[in-house]
């Protein structure tokens, strides 16, 4: 491996102009053009990219040595808790805490309705919610009122409200996957939403994503734009776009997101909270709409990484009906109060953590300083060919994504978004050739990463190379394409989700604007709870501000300092 990235030079394109592209790539003259679009974005060379000996199925990913002693789901979840530091931030601790006290949860769901009606119910919404039944929401914190009163919760995540991703399967509710066309009721939950329900969580409704999560800018031409809660004008990213702006809004501390292509972490980063894109398979796909089946995972943002490990102990381990998921040694949360890092090796590649506006390397070379000042020592290691990276993510999520949404493709394209249909367009354009050349690069990859990290723990980069870019408003509703944005949102993304490593998104600070820097953290399969435990030292760093739309769930005073409720 050796750093190298091309310049992106294809122009941002929108409205009537957008509309001429789009219907010129589903023309007889569609082949011709996506030939020269992919062509002029550098496909050739990896198009002639030997993959060595690599077969084109996924490189086993090995297990590590596990902790002597194992604890239970709900065990796990409440040392996260435990660890907290105390804080008056409604993190799940606080909300625990109040619980605790004899705070009701159909008070405190009163007052996140209240919220929700301010933040997302009038003409200048953030564009939360899609989908929200409220006397069902109530009923289950009156069912968590009876388990705290009998002081029997089901976990420390009893009566905390929580939100799901529009890609996330919840009885009763459209799973619509961001579309206009998508009309089924979920008859069953979700294994992640089964899994929060058998936690005692309450979960809100669902969130509104960014159109089958094709895209990590965040725009939906259907349900409206997802507004930055730090600044309405700016995105939120995506595809999990209000997974991440509910959860800096206030109105809940953890949300579930889904990440093909950093679709988790994006959003996170850009809204200033805490994302994990967990070991794929680690958290079961089950109840989830296959979009991106090489790619895709599903997972926990949150407030604060204690927030974020204790959903991931909930959701994490086998199911039954999820092939991948069944291949999994057991989760844990081994050191996870250990805040001394001596021993700990930090990977970077100078060129590609420098790859960034300056903002955002200045808040992650601050992040990298408070790990090593913990102990941890850094180990200068290759970066990734991103011309290679690209294309392999690319023709694997788009020609899976053009596979998982065929029959709509052949009933009738014209009812996806125009930003979708270009992306959808291009997966088409993909042969059978090269889809195997992706699944043998993407071995091959897996194979250099996991030497790579015999050399270090956990490699270090910027989230995304830039905060939140604006929206643009005079393109909305059909959005625009913009792949040089695209390019910095996804610079630092794909390689976890190529080699099914996890990563996570922990908040770095504020650049100039005020707008949310994040971090990113990559770790060998399975070890999340290095993840958390680097998290947790950078996390204690960091200045902690409130966005300007900003709602409080939980009736305690605000602490000083903080915007009003």
């Amino acid at each position: 491996m050796s750093y190298h990235r091309d310049d992106v030079k294809a122009p941002r394109v929108a409205g009537l102009a957008l509309k001429a592209f789009v219907g010129a790539l589903e023309s007889s003259l569609g082949p011709v053009l996506l030939e020269k679009l992919v062509r002029d974005s550098g496909i050739d060379q990896w198009r002639q990219l030997s993959a060595g000996d690599a077969p084109p199925v996924q490189c086993p990913l090995p297990h590590p040595a596990l902790p002597g002693e194992q604890q239970s789901a709900t065990e796990q979840a409440a040392r996260a808790i435990a660890a907290a530091p105390e804080s008056k931030r409604e993190t799940v601790a606080l909300f625990a805490a109040a619980y605790r006290g004899g705070l009701d949860p159909v008070a405190v769901v009163r007052k996140v309705h209240e919220g929700i009606e301010r933040l997302d119910g009038r003409d200048e919404r953030l564009g939360l919610f899609v989908s929200r039944k409220p006397d069902e929401v109530l009923a289950a914190a009156e069912a968590s009122a009876k388990r705290l009163r009998a002081g029997a919760p089901l976990s420390v995540l009893d009566g905390v409200p929580v939100a799901l991703k529009d890609e996330v399967d919840l009885a009763g509710h459209v799973t619509t996957l961001g579309t206009r066309w998508r009309k089924d009721v979920a008859t069953k939950d979700s294994t992640v939403a089964a899994r929060l329900k058998a936690a005692g969580a309450v979960i809100l409704g669902k969130l509104n994503m960014n159109e089958i999560g094709i895209n990590p800018i965040g725009l939906n031409p259907w349900h409206g734009a997802a507004r930055n809660p730090w600044n309405r004008k700016h995105i939120t990213g995506g595809s999990s776009s209000a997974s991440g702006a509910v959860v800096a809004a206030g109105l809940c501390p953890l949300s579930i997101g889904a990440d093909g292509g950093g679709s988790i972490r994006i959003p996170a980063a850009l809204c200033g909270i805490v994302g994990l894109k967990a070991t794929w398979g680690r958290i079961p796909e089950t109840g989830v709409p296959p979009l991106c089946w090489n790619v895709g995972h599903v997972g926990p943002m949150g407030l604060t990484v204690d927030d974020v490990a204790a959903m991931y102990a909930v959701l994490a381990g086998p199911d039954e009906h999820d092939v991948v998921s069944k291949l999994q040694p057991p989760a844990h949360l081994a050191d996870y109060e250990k805040g001394a890092l001596a021993g700990v090796r930090l990977g970077i590649c100078r060129a590609w953590f420098d790859d960034a506006a300056p903002d955002v390397v200045a808040k992650c070379r601050a992040a990298v300083k408070s790990l090593t000042d913990a102990g941890a020592t850094v180990v200068e290691i290759e970066g990734p060919n991103l011309n290679t990276v690209l294309w392999t993510h690319s023709t694997l999520i788009l020609t899976e994504m053009c596979q998982s949404m065929g029959p709509q493709i052949k009933k009738d394209v014209t009812q996806f978004g125009l930003d979708t249909r270009t992306n959808l367009a291009i997966g088409q354009h993909f042969r059978a050739t090269e889809y195997v050349h992706a699944l043998r690069h993407r071995h091959a990859m897996t194979r250099e990463w996991l030497a790579t990290m015999q050399t270090c723990d956990v490699v270090i980069t910027p989230t995304t190379a830039t905060t939140a870019p604006p929206i643009p408003e005079s393109s909305l509703p059909d959005g625009e394409s913009n792949l040089p944005v695209v390019d910095a949102l996804m610079r630092f993304i794909r390689v976890a989700n190529i080699t099914g490593f996890p990563a996570l998104s922990v908040p770095a600070g504020f650049d100039r604007d005020g707008l949310p820097v994040g971090v990113h953290l990559m770790a060998r399969p399975y070890e999340e709870n290095l993840l958390f435990r680097l998290g947790r030292v950078i996390e204690r760093e960091v200045e902690v501000r409130t966005p300007k739309d900003h709602a409080t769930c939980l009736p305690l005073p605000a602490p000083a300092g903080r915007g009003p409720g």
